[in-house]
């Protein structure tokens, strides 16, 4: 797999895939998106053979706040530009395999014609898609993939370039600092595919970086605290022989650093990833290392814009398979206190409002955000 390594520009990235839709899918969204807003000027409602829809948008927990405020009301407001009159069933599992089951199955008696589903459990929700299967509805993996039994398409980040992105960015890091010691690697759930993916590239990047692994963990249901108390045991374990920490998204990442603090020993550089507004700031006062910025506007807009090909019967083709499912993968971005300025200028995900409070606002000063929103 090709590095992507952190730039100085949050669009300057280099990709292994083309970012965009196939030719083939944006004339048919084209042509969709026309038909959606002459049925609206005309007063008949939007979509054709999607008017009137409902469509399921299941989400698996809220350790991450992302779901509430981002993937949910940026999926609704694509799906009302494309079917004005389709309605959106939104659910949260808070991390409940079981639960996500019970959501799903709700849905379905309430008529859904389409199902998107970041899921709890990758193994588990095979279940959701053979249910939904039998009745005709198709089931579009968002985010994390659906093993076992095939989805309809899959579309998420390339998540183990996400791994492998964070891991070489701290590598390259503590080479440049002349670092020494070994690593803690924090993984995600070990019931979610997507943190496997991020966990191998990890693992692409760092097995034959020079630098130990001293410990790895995979974090239940990606909660911080969890990570902070594994980190916590690892810190009295090894001392200052760390030299960093690959955490596999904020959280964990979060939890890490909070370890060290709560220990009493300098925080070495750990990664993150999901952009959010308190890693930002981080990042700012030089707590955590990098992050990635994966705008979660592209991947659930183009989640509403396959799930209303679905709606018109069509069957959208994938730029790539992904575990026997079609899928389309966007690459990440990573972001260092060397472009955070730039990032958070570009964001439509955060503002430089946000992570600048009154806390962080000389650092944020330092770096020239608070100029850059």
């Amino acid at each position: 797999m090709t590095a992507v390594t952190a730039v100085k520009g949050p669009t300057a990235v280099r990709r292994r895939r083309p970012l965009s839709l196939t030719a083939a899918v944006l004339i048919a969204l084209t042509a969709a998106t026309a038909a959606g807003c002459a049925a609206d000027e005309s007063g008949d409602g939007a979509g054709g053979g999607g008017g009137g829809d409902k469509i399921a948008f299941l989400m698996p927990d809220i350790a991450s706040p992302r779901y509430e405020l981002y993937d949910s009301p940026l999926f609704e407001a694509r799906m009302k530009e494309l079917c004005g009159d389709c309605e959106v069933i939104y659910n949260n599992a808070n991390a409940d395999a079981s639960r996500q089951q019970q959501q799903a199955n709700s849905a379905l008696a309430q008529g859904v014609s389409a199902i998107v589903i970041d899921p709890v459990d990758s193994n588990a929700a095979a279940g959701i898609v053979n249910t939904a299967r039998a009745q005709g509805v198709p089931v579009i993996a968002y985010d994390r993939p659906v093993l076992g039994t095939p989805p309809d398409y899959y579309i998420s980040f390339d998540n183990e370039a996400i791994g492998e992105s964070i891991g070489r960015s701290l590598i390259e890091e503590l080479e440049a600092g002349g670092a020494e010691g070994g690593l803690l690697q924090v993984n995600g759930s070990p019931t979610d595919a997507a943190a496997g993916l991020i966990k191998q590239g990890i693992h692409n990047a760092i097995d034959d970086s020079g630098f130990e692994l001293l410990a790895e963990y995979d974090t239940p249901d990606w909660q911080p605290a969890k990570a902070q108390e594994w980190v916590g045991g690892q810190i009295t374990r090894f001392g200052d022989g760390i030299a960093g920490v690959v955490a596999a998204n904020d959280g964990t990442g979060g939890g890490a650093i909070a370890a060290f603090k709560a220990a009493g020993v300098e925080v070495p550089p750990v990664t993150g990833n999901d952009f959010e507004v308190a890693a930002a700031q981080r990042i700012a006062s030089g707590d955590q290392f990098n992050t990635i910025s994966k705008p979660i506007k592209i991947v659930a807009e183009a989640a509403a814009e396959v799930t209303w090909q679905f709606l018109q019967g069509e069957e959208p083709a994938g730029e790539t398979t992904l575990f026997d499912t079609p899928a389309q993968l966007f690459e990440p971005t990573v972001v260092t206190a060397d472009n955070l300025a730039e990032v958070v200028a570009s964001s439509e995900q955060l503002t430089a409002a946000e992570v600048c409070t009154a806390q962080y606002a000389a650092a944020c000063a330092a770096l020239g955000i608070a100029d850059a929103g």
